[in-house]
């Protein structure tokens, strides 16, 4: 049996990729993991492929361990897995509550770990990982802290996982878009300390990129002229110098 595997799928980029994913590949199954039941069980009326939700907090052990006895019994083909859970926080470090920060890696380091490691041995040559990083990936970000230095492990470890899977003929892949406008936000943003926004981006534009370079064995995909020139600045650049930039932006000393 031929699936795909998308986290995250109940709404943003997750769930633009279900739909991306059902367009592109002739598949048996959709497997959707997200938290919320009722916004899983509406893509069965949007996908042509049928669809099979999970609604699992992928931050709970529990619930990774159940994804790894679930494959072990069905012993499917995963074509394509799409880590899109995550989320994040703004505001600084020492005044956000330490439990939801240390859920952030929980989740977008952890899991997605997880999830990855436990599906392949179920993928073989010409299937293919995306794993959902960030611009914030390639700099540290005061007042993301913790967020940021999440991003930068998944865009460490999809490279790396990328080049061992290479021999296997395993494309990994992983997405790192600017400025979206989701329901990240609605977690997120509480106050006004991150308060400066360059650019914006729909979740579609950026799927829609990922798509093609998915198609293109791209390494990286990143949605927009201005963003991909800002990660060749931040390569070049100090990093003090990119975060004094950065709070500048954000009126922070």
């Amino acid at each position: 049996m031929n699936i795909a595997v998308i986290t995250g799928a109940s709404s943003g980029m997750g769930r633009e990729f279900v739909k991306a994913v059902d367009k592109a590949f002739d598949l048996d199954e959709l497997w959707v993991i997200a938290r919320r039941a009722e916004r899983l069980e509406s893509l069965h009326s949007e996908c042509r492929t049928p669809i099979r939700a999970f609604p699992w907090d992928l931050s709970a052990p529990e619930n990774q361990h159940a994804y790894k006895a679930l494959l072990e019994e069905v012993k499917p083909e995963i074509k394509v897995l799409v880590n899109a859970a995550g989320y994040g926080l703004f505001g600084a470090a020492g005044d956000l509550d330490v439990e939801n920060q240390l859920g952030i890696v929980a989740l977008n380091d952890t899991a997605l770990s997880a999830i990855c490691l436990y599906s392949l041995p179920y993928m073989q040559s010409g299937d293919a990982i995306v794993n959902f990083g960030s611009n914030s990936s390639w700099q540290p970000v005061p007042y993301m802290t913790v967020y940021a230095a999440s991003k930068a492990y998944v865009l460490s470890f999809s490279r790396a996982l990328g080049r061992e899977l290479k021999t296997r003929g395993i494309h990994v892949m992983c997405v790192c878009p600017g400025w979206i406008k989701t329901e990240f936000f609605d977690r997120a943003k509480h106050d006004d300390t991150i308060r400066y926004f360059d650019r914006w981006y729909t979740s579609g534009q950026v799927v829609e990129k990922a798509m093609k370079d998915l198609k293109k064995r791209k390494k990286i995909s990143i949605k927009g002229f201005p963003v991909r020139m800002q990660v060749r600045l931040v390569k070049l650049l100090p990093h003090d110098l990119i975060m004094n930039i950065w709070c500048k932006q954000q009126k922070k000393e």
